[in-house]
């Protein structure tokens, strides 16, 4: 897609070299002869870089500029025939990206725009980036049993407490979880989740302790491990009835003395860690067939939090599927999508097997076959799996 760069110069001859040279390098370009309207314009549109005379009549490029960044964050190179010294800090101190004196030097501006450019670019990419890894997670609900969960975490994320979450898949265990860290005073370090499910038992102990380097044939090199990774901040240990004793009579030392040894070294290592569970098993059956060791549940049971099923908060599921909507309509970038009030009331006689996880697929569902009205016979006909 070519990059768009809008062009604010009383003088026409300007806007027309301009112009000539930037379609020439395969930038599509609009342009403004004044202040006034070159911010129509930037309130209209969206440009990658803008290209701002400083002296103008009516609004001086200047005052255009403070108005710009009010706007946007798109970069604004000033250029000017009356250039001074004075005139480019002021204009770099009011948030120009570069300020370029007339006679312009066509190299110098091209080299100039493109560094514009890509550094619109990484911002943007980073923006996206934050967007995708800090995620707001939210607990949709007004259920009392929610309600009761919400109050808990206040109270209890200030502290290092230890917490277990229990609750069948799909509840939004992580999500209490990360409410626990973000509302704790480790909100600003790390958040270090691990699936004790997902890792194969011989390497669970290298994944959370690390390795020094030769410490086993793959070892090419020293790792840490999720407990150093997590210093300071919250590790969240998702699934732990499904991990190996092995690893469970370690986890319990850490817990214990906040020291680890990694896989293969010899000295100790001090941690400052909170330690957060998780588990869909229960656990008190698991410790009768020896499959967990109660030493460490009573370490990690400080607070109990339990998440009840989607099946026990049906009350929720109208507030939760249109949020769900919502997001995913703005995620795909398709017209906003509503329910039918007799629609929601069709999800809620639904058994949710899947709970909330089951849900949003099946909301995502609606929003791919369904126009932009979700009705009954829609739920009916799309809200189970699709046989062909």
């Amino acid at each position: 897609m070519k990059k768009s760069i809008l062009i604010i110069d009383d003088e026409k001859s300007i806007r027309n070299t301009l112009r000539d040279i930037l379609k020439y390098e395969k930038y599509k370009t609009e342009e403004a002869e004044n202040g006034i309207e070159g911010l129509k314009l930037v309130n209209s549109k969206k440009f990658d870089v803008i290209l701002c005379d400083i002296k103008m009549p009516e609004m001086d490029g200047i005052e255009v500029l403070e108005n710009i960044i009010k706007i946007t964050d798109t970069p604004v190179i000033m250029i000017s025939g009356h250039g001074d010294i004075e005139t480019a800090v002021e204009s770099i101190k009011k948030g120009a990206y570069d300020f370029i004196q007339k006679p312009l030097d066509l190299n110098r501006l091209l080299i100039t725009i493109r560094n514009a450019i890509d550094k619109s670019t990484l911002i943007e990419e980073t923006e996206n980036l934050k967007k995708k890894f800090n995620k707001t997670y939210d607990m949709i609900g007004n259920s009392e049993a929610i309600m009761q969960i919400k109050h808990m975490i206040d109270k209890v994320a200030p502290t290092d407490a230890r917490v277990l979450i229990t609750g069948a898949n799909g509840t939004g265990k992580e999500i209490v979880a990360r409410w626990l860290h973000e509302k704790s005073k480790r909100a600003n370090g790390p958040f270090v989740e691990v699936n004790c499910a997902a890792i194969p038992s011989e390497l669970i102990e290298s994944v959370l302790f690390g390795h020094e380097k030769g410490s086993f044939t793959s070892a090419i090199k020293q790792r840490k491990g999720n407990f150093e990774q997590a210093n300071n901040g919250t590790l969240f240990l998702d699934e732990i009835g499904d991990m190996s004793l092995s690893a469970q009579s370690k986890v319990l030392r850490a817990l214990e003395e906040n020291k680890i040894m990694r896989v293969g070294g010899e000295k100790e290592i001090e941690i400052n860690v909170r330690v957060i569970a998780a588990t869909n098993k229960n656990i008190e059956q698991e410790i009768i067939k020896k499959n967990f060791r109660e030493d460490l549940y009573h370490r990690l049971s400080v607070i109990l939090i339990n998440v009840p099923s989607l099946n026990d908060r049906i009350e929720d599921i109208p507030l939760i599927a249109n949020y769900f909507i919502k997001e995913i309509c703005k995620s795909q970038g398709k017209a906003e999508m509503t329910f039918t009030d007799d629609a929601l009331s069709e999800l809620q006689k639904i058994q949710w097997t899947g709970n909330v996880r089951e849900l949003r697929n099946v909301v995502e569902r609606l929003s791919i076959l369904c126009d932009t009205e979700i009705t009954k016979d829609d739920v009916i006909k799309y809200a189970h799996p699709l046989k062909i």
